[in-house]
């Protein structure tokens, strides 16, 4: 209405110059669209080795996602299932696998990756070969090159440079790998406080660290937010100032690792806004233990999913 009553109303003249209202009214316009960013609407996926636990086959728990309303699934390691069924599960139930990690390692010696661990650079490199194996055949974009855990016996700060140093040069030459594949290389910091006290990459600032002196562009932060949370806090300016780095967004609520919703330290809500107004596109996945039955539990994403169908209803463009 504003509008159209401008264009009936006179010139007004601003210093040296004659300006139509109507004129005013468009530039005012403008300068909002271009002060105010686009919020885009967040793509979240079921991380399947930890949503729908009553369900023992992967093809199963695929189905009951899609079931659920989700267009996207990850999974820590699909090894156990033959690729080829894995393809048709997804493609059955219309759902694409975006994120996948390296083999674990010998998990009877307690290993979890072997991104960092010094002497084992053949066993990295042959686990990257079934992930990227697993990962072109279903057209999974993402994988996460685990780092692993500070050997059993060994002190932290003893082995750190070794471990650093190696895990630098596997990123190296996986990112080379992947390169050539069009495939995104990942890394977490998992939390020692809680999860796991030996896992060598702990924190989003080492892993920052370590991602800046690889310096490869298909080489990018997987922030779980959980694990952030829990290590540093302060998520706000951690997310703000790694944007640029963030390929992959986790959320689980601290300190029990439920449902988004559940009691505890972090407001997704507002960390939802936050990605939004950030113009996060990639995907979100829900890393969590579901208190219940895992649908039952999903009451905060159907919200979620409900509250962006209203505002597409009302006209709000969403980002490409």
């Amino acid at each position: 209405m504003l509008c159209l009553v401008a264009y009936f109303l006179p010139a007004i003249v601003i210093g040296n110059y004659v300006c139509k209202l109507s004129d005013l009214v468009d530039l005012l316009q403008f300068s909002f669209s271009q002060a105010v960013p686009m919020s885009c609407p967040l793509h979240f996926a079921a991380n399947l080795s930890w949503l729908f636990p009553e369900l023992e086959k992967l093809s199963h728990r695929i189905k009951a996602a899609a079931q659920a309303g989700f267009k996207a699934v990850e999974v820590a390691w699909p090894y156990d299932t033959e690729v080829t069924e894995l393809k048709q599960a997804l493609e059955k139930n219309g759902v694409d696998l975006i994120l996948i990690n390296t083999p674990p390692g010998n998990k009877a010696k307690g290993e979890l990756g072997l991104g960092a661990l010094p002497m084992q650079e053949a066993e990295f490199r042959a686990g990257l070969d079934l992930a990227v194996k697993y990962a072109k055949t279903v057209g999974c974009k993402q994988i996460h090159l685990m780092a692993g855990r500070v050997p059993v016996g060994l002190d932290r700060t003893s082995v750190a440079k070794a471990m650093e140093a190696t895990f630098i040069e596997n990123l190296k030459y996986a990112a080379d790998i992947l390169s050539k594949e069009g495939l995104l290389g990942l890394v977490e910091p998992i939390n020692t406080r809680i999860t796991d006290p030996r896992y060598f990459l702990n924190t989003p600032h080492q892993a920052v660290r370590i991602l800046q002196q690889v310096d490869r562009p298909n080489l990018k932060l997987q922030l779980d937010l959980f694990h952030c949370q829990i290590m540093d806090g302060n998520l706000t300016q951690n997310i703000t100032n790694y944007f640029p780095l963030i390929g992959h967004v986790q959320i689980a609520q601290v300190p029990n690792r439920n449902e988004a919703d559940s009691p505890g330290e972090i407001s997704y809500s507002y960390i939802f806004s936050l990605l939004e107004k950030l113009g996060y596109q990639g995907y979100v996945g829900c890393e969590y233990t579901p208190k219940g039955n895992t649908v039952d539990g999903l009451g905060w994403l159907r919200s979620y999913w409900g509250n962006q169908g209203t505002k597409k209803l009302a006209g709000r463009a969403e980002c490409q």
